[in-house]
């Protein structure tokens, strides 16, 4: 009864987002107060909620970590339990954990101008409903839906074995010397796949379509020596700087030099398989980077493959059959178990309630500023990492950028912070699409997502060098953040309506 229910700053999710935004209030904002919500029993997020066997980053850390918390695990591509205790090294170390508030789900929050405060309605884990205030609302939710994932619609007619999503992995699932059918094709099934191979019999990887592959070691070789030699952030700092020029070149020379990536990846493939190679299955019908490359760390598929314990098929499916999958060339299957690795179901803003004034708020119609906040939406940031490189890169500059925003307010008294894009601003607007990917998650979503400006600041990159330059350099009030106190009228009463359509 006697804890705070007011605060400066909300946090939504206790993953990588929310930790990252709580750590950089208390290195830039001290003197602002705050609580992170969490609906689930633990902290990690995405970490914490897939417990899928091999469950792993298919980022290497030194990007994947903070910028301000060194990476000290000599494998650079983390397991979840390892990227867990990261976590909780930093919410020990820099006493955030006292302010995370555990089976906390947000279902709505209301920004009153008049009050510059949201009042966000949450629901215990018991079944309780509580209302907290703040002058801001930051979300590390997320982009999809904790709840469910996506259903691909198979009907799974005569199937007498068992059937399950990597999202919701049953704890005591026996699978040793059982045949195994993963259907999918992404980093998920990528992973699960060889992870299944040591205890069970056969995993068959079956995918309608072929993704683009890379391996490397799980240890970062360069970073573990650099370790020995300088001290740790140091080190962590030199090897970070190359991680995010390497992920910026191999992406750039995969857009404007496509075939000689090809080229360079199935050459890798076919080094690694010998004989088990086989064209039709490694063999995209988009070049690389059209959706996300999948990693495979110190080549775990195709020595799984090349051990006789796992492959992969290519086709569709005709029916599901009581000993596993007929493909419509007329080969089955066999299965024990199936795993529909057929990806997630995306969420915008953690299908919170968001409203202003009591006007909802329609996000496929706000347009993202800079990558962090939404037209005409006050004092209300989000994170959604990049696609072409490490999520938490976005996280760190968002959280940084909310913070010199926080401190700018309290300088200068004001309560309220909003980029104001006004109907006449809109109209010159050209619009962007906000995801140039192929990948099925994200073509499913383009509805529902907020909308992108060809012109920065209304539009989210997928250039995190070019963005951390801008959010460092450009000035705070750059004539679009719109700054006012408590009960002035920021956004014209026809732009509020125009938002919420």
């Amino acid at each position: 009864m006697s804890a705070p229910t007011d605060f400066d700053v909300l946090i939504v999710g206790a993953g990588i987002s929310g930790i990252g935004m709580a750590a950089h209030l208390e290195m830039h904002c001290p003197d602002h107060s705050y609580s992170i919500l969490e609906m689930r029993e633990n902290l990690g997020g995405t970490w914490d909620l897939f417990r899928y066997p091999g469950i792993r980053s298919d980022s290497d850390m030194h990007t994947l970590g903070f910028v301000f918390e060194p990476w000290k695990n000599e494998k650079s591509i983390a397991d979840a339990p390892a990227i867990i205790d990261y976590l909780n090294t930093i919410v020990d170390e820099r006493d955030i954990r006292r302010h995370i508030r555990y089976g906390h789900r947000v279902l709505s929050a209301d920004f009153s101008e008049a009050d510059a405060r949201w009042t966000v309605v949450v629901e215990t884990a018991d079944g309780e409903r509580k209302r907290l205030t703040a002058n801001w609302l930051y979300l590390g939710s997320g982009y999809y839906d904790y709840d469910e994932p996506y259903d691909a619609g198979f009907e799974l007619g005569d199937f007498k074995g068992q059937v399950l999503h990597p999202q919701f992995w049953p704890e005591d699932l026996d699978y040793a010397d059982k045949k195994v059918v993963v259907i999918g094709s992404g980093a998920t099934a990528v992973t699960i796949v060889p992870s299944m191979a040591d205890k069970a019999e056969h995993v068959t990887m079956l995918q309608r379509t072929p993704t683009w592959m890379f391996s490397r070691p799980a240890k970062d070789k360069f970073a573990n020596i650099l370790r020995k030699f300088l001290p740790e952030k140091v080190a962590y700092k030199i090897t970070r700087f190359k991680n995010i020029r390497m992920q910026d070149i191999s992406f750039k020379m995969a857009r404007n030099k496509p075939q000689k990536v090809k080229d360079a990846l199935t050459n890798a493939i076919k080094e690694a398989l010998g004989s088990n190679y086989d064209e039709a299955s490694f063999t995209p019908p988009y070049d690389p980077w059209d959706q996300r490359l999948c990693l495979v760390p110190d080549a775990d598929l195709f020595k799984a493959m090349n051990a006789g314990k796992a492959a992969i098929k290519t086709g569709r499916i005709a029916r599901f059959a009581d000993n596993g999958v007929e493909l419509e060339n007329g080969e089955v299957l066999e299965a024990d178990i199936i795993v529909t690795a057929t990806g997630l179901k995306m969420a915008v803003c953690g299908k919170i309630a968001v409203s202003v004034d009591g006007k909802p708020v329609d996000f496929a119609q706000a347009y993202y500023y800079k990558g962090c906040m939404f037209s005409n939406v006050p004092n209300f940031a989000v994170v959604f990492g990049y696609l072409n490189a490490s999520w938490t890169l976005r996280a760190d500059i968002n959280s940084d950028y909310v913070c010199r925003v926080l401190n700018r307010m309290k300088a200068t008294g004001r309560d309220i912070a909003v980029p104001l894009l006004t109907s006449a601003a809109k109209a010159e607007l050209e619009d962007d699409d906000i995801f140039d990917f192929s990948s099925g998650y994200i073509q499913r979503s383009k509805d529902i997502m907020p909308k992108n400006a060809i012109d920065y600041p209304w539009r989210l990159n997928q250039e995190y060098v070019a963005d951390r330059k801008r959010m460092e350099s450009d000035p705070i009030e750059d004539g679009v953040l719109t700054f006012a106190r408590a009960g002035e009228h920021v956004i014209p009463e026809s732009e509020q309506l125009e938002a919420a359509e």
